[in-house]
């Protein structure tokens, strides 16, 4: 997905000469097709986010609209203040890209995991909270960033990362996108990890069930009306690779209380603290019960307790 990104910022920035890329000394093996070819606008700024954003930001006064590229655990809280005192203060054009979110980075350890990021994000009223699911999803985001006046945060795979079967790069803000159409029990996931909630919902279909599975890309403050109409007609299940609180699973209950929808909410995320045990994505996915497998066993065990 960080390949989809890189590419899209090639073909934007050779017609809009607003496009800045700032680099935490990351990113390379992808950002370099950039910096060769638009070495005016490209910036090393090290390791040193909090500074890359206080760059960004006076870019952004300047008229430009530069990404500040990052693993997305230091691009979302090495620079927190410094996004909240200028980007989302000033209202500026500034895009915070944060690289492998939840387990992506697996054996590198707890340090690299972002969990909380979309929450930390999500809790500032005035930035655009965007998760893609799949390259494809991701172009279609970055393009429409351009039209973004304000500032925004791009949770991006670290790459490897498989179309979603069903989706064909389908994005529009607030709206969730149906990949699995079904009955009765929604999964409704935030970014790459839709993968797993898709091979959950084949085995529950095994046993009579026929889930839908949908993608919601743009976590906002409130609940569009699609989003609420979608709810209203299932059983929910919320899948993301995050900490529950404050992300797709808070939004999604503050819409069912907001709304007073007649739908039940099974939460599936992380919920545990870390215990210092690292391994791969797989391996950390299914140690906190984000697999396929345990989020079909955690669905049919919650549906039978509903009958």
């Amino acid at each position: 997905m960080r390949t989809a990104l890189l590419e899209t910022l090639l073909g934007l920035a050779a017609v809009d000469e607003r496009v800045v890329l700032i680099t935490g000394d990351l990113g390379w093996s992808v950002v370099e097709p950039f910096a060769e070819r638009f070495p005016e606008r490209f910036l090393n700024v090290g390791v040193a986010e909090a500074n890359g954003a206080g760059i960004a930001a006076g870019l952004g006064q300047l008229g430009f609209v530069p990404f500040l590229y990052s693993i997305a655990s230091f691009s979302s809280m090495r620079c927190y203040e410094q996004v909240r005192n200028g980007a989302i203060l000033h209202g500026l054009p500034v895009r915070i890209v944060g690289i492998g979110g939840g387990f992506a980075y697996g054996h590198a350890g707890a340090t690299h995991y972002a969990l909380e990021d979309v929450a930390m994000m999500r809790a500032q009223a005035g930035i655009t909270v965007l998760v893609p699911a799949d390259p494809a999803q991701t172009r279609a985001i970055v393009r429409a960033t351009m039209d973004l006046s304000g500032p925004a945060y791009l949770r991006v795979g670290k790459g490897g990362n498989p179309e979603v079967p069903g989706l064909g790069g389908r994005f529009a803000p607030g709206r969730p996108e149906v990949v699995r159409p079904g009955r009765e029990v929604l999964l409704l996931a935030a970014g790459p990890i839709v993968h797993e909630a898709l091979a959950a919902a084949e085995r529950l279909s095994g046993s009579g069930g026929q889930p839908t599975v949908a993608v919601l890309a743009h976590l906002g403050l409130e609940a569009s009306s699609s989003l609420v109409d979608l709810l209203a007609a299932h059983y929910v299940v919320t899948v993301e690779d995050a900490y529950s609180t404050g992300g797709l699973a808070s939004l999604v209950a503050e819409a069912i209380a907001g709304h007073g929808l007649p739908c039940r909410l099974l939460v599936r995320g992380v919920r545990a603290p870390l215990s210092g045990a690292s391994g791969s994505e797989g391996f950390m996915r299914a140690s906190h019960g984000l697999d396929a497998a345990a989020l079909a066993e955690a669905t049919r065990a919650w549906l039978e307790g509903q009958a």
